[in-house]
């Protein structure tokens, strides 16, 4: 069964679409089964790994029935992906029966047997995608930027989770939180991760001990296609990120680790 992962942080331009394309690629170079799920109404990650996300069916015909999932999936060299476009925006008005908190949850249990890991990424809101993503997932990577704007961002998260846990899907972890265009040698970078890891405590999670340095390369490698990893594979937030990578496939889940214990 897939290990479920959701890149969130309900503030824009922390690089969750830059870490999903990364998490995708990098699986799926490690020989792992991977769908990678765009929530995104931008629809910024097919086109980040190369998709025409205007000429193929998306998550938004899935989740209204109209297409099935397993037909929605797009293989390409990078791994599985079932795109998004701006149809999706309506999804908050669209999707308001009873039980619409599960609708992802509903159409993933139809293939994750076939899949090793399922990266969702998200969008910069906290609303009815951002839930069906939690409600589906067994864990969360919360990216952040090293400004005081996005730790406020994360710390509006924790409301969502617990709900989320109390309500809907009590198994669900914060693996840790992703310090994206680092760099230990600006004073105010040092300032927030020391306030990053104060929040991190209080999601009962860390912070990553790999963090993703500032390249141009970065934002070179969705005009190409391509994630960081196969744009730049010897770049340093390449390197961060086949680190950080590693470091999630190496340690177990929570539920996993449940079952160990037993």
């Amino acid at each position: 069964m897939a290990k479920i992962i959701a890149i969130t942080n309900q503030k824009g331009g922390v690089g969750k679409t830059t870490t999903a394309a990364a998490f995708i690629s990098g699986l799926h170079h490690r020989g792992k089964k991977v769908l990678g799920i765009d929530l995104d109404p931008q629809g910024s990650l097919g086109f980040s790994l190369g998709i025409e996300i205007e000429n193929c069916s998306t998550i938004y015909e899935v989740l209204k029935g109209q297409v099935p999932i397993d037909e929605a999936i797009v293989s390409t060299e990078h791994g599985d992906l079932l795109p998004s476009n701006i149809l999706l925006s309506a999804a908050e008005l669209e999707f308001n029966r009873p039980g619409r908190e599960f609708l992802l949850k509903s159409q993933i249990s139809r293939i994750e047997l076939n899949y090793d890991y399922i990266i969702i990424d998200t969008p910069p809101a906290l609303n009815v995608l951002t839930l069906n993503a939690y409600v589906a997932a067994d864990s969360l990577i919360i990216p952040m930027i090293p400004e005081i704007l996005s730790l406020l961002g994360i710390s509006q998260i924790q409301e969502t989770i617990e709900t989320v846990r109390r309500c809907y899907n009590s198994r669900l972890e914060v693996l840790g939180i992703l310090l994206n265009k680092y760099s230990p040698r600006i004073t105010l970078n040092q300032e927030v991760l020391e306030l990053s890891e104060q929040i991190a405590k209080q999601l009962n999670t860390r912070v990553f001990e790999s963090k993703i340095r500032a390249s141009v390369t970065v934002a070179s490698a969705p005009a190409h296609g391509e994630s960081v990893l196969t744009f730049a594979p010897r770049s340093k937030p390449a390197l961060d990120f086949e680190q950080l990578i590693d470091s999630v496939v190496a340690e177990p889940f929570a539920t996993e680790a449940l079952k160990i214990s037993l």
